[in-house]
């Protein structure tokens, strides 16, 4: 992937992750990361449809899933994804809370740790 993918990406997604919505800015310490939606591993690719911007901790938590367990039904349900789904259909602010207001917000707040004490404590300080 080069260069100027990267600089699309993260102008695309106005310099915050794409997932739990932290911005660059407020995450001095760690550079957000340019991630496979699909991973290669899965057949993924480096198209700018299948890249989003995320935060270390929304990185690292969802690694190579494509799914997990909807905490509510415990059936099986796909994660969010960036590029074909808008994020106010899923997720709503709850104060410093990201609320998963569907199946694959609900899946996918749980596997990304999107309300970790640590990210809350970080909230809280924005």
């Amino acid at each position: 992937m080069n260069e100027s993918t990267r600089q699309f990406v993260r102008s695309r997604a106005e310099n915050c992750c794409e997932y739990c919505q932290l911005c660059q800015d407020d995450s001095p310490l760690a550079a957000l990361h340019v991630e496979h939606i699909i991973p290669k591993k899965h057949g993924g690719v480096d198209d700018v449809n299948n890249l989003a911007l995320a935060c270390i901790d929304c990185k690292l938590h969802k690694g190579p899933n494509l799914t997990g367990l909807d905490p509510e039904t415990g059936e099986l349900c796909r994660l969010f994804h960036p590029r074909e789904q808008k994020w106010e259909v899923h997720f709503k602010w709850l104060g410093i809370y990201v609320v998963g207001i569907t199946a694959v917000g609900r899946t996918t707040v749980k596997v990304l740790d999107m309300n970790s004490n640590e990210r809350i404590e970080l909230r809280m300080t924005e």
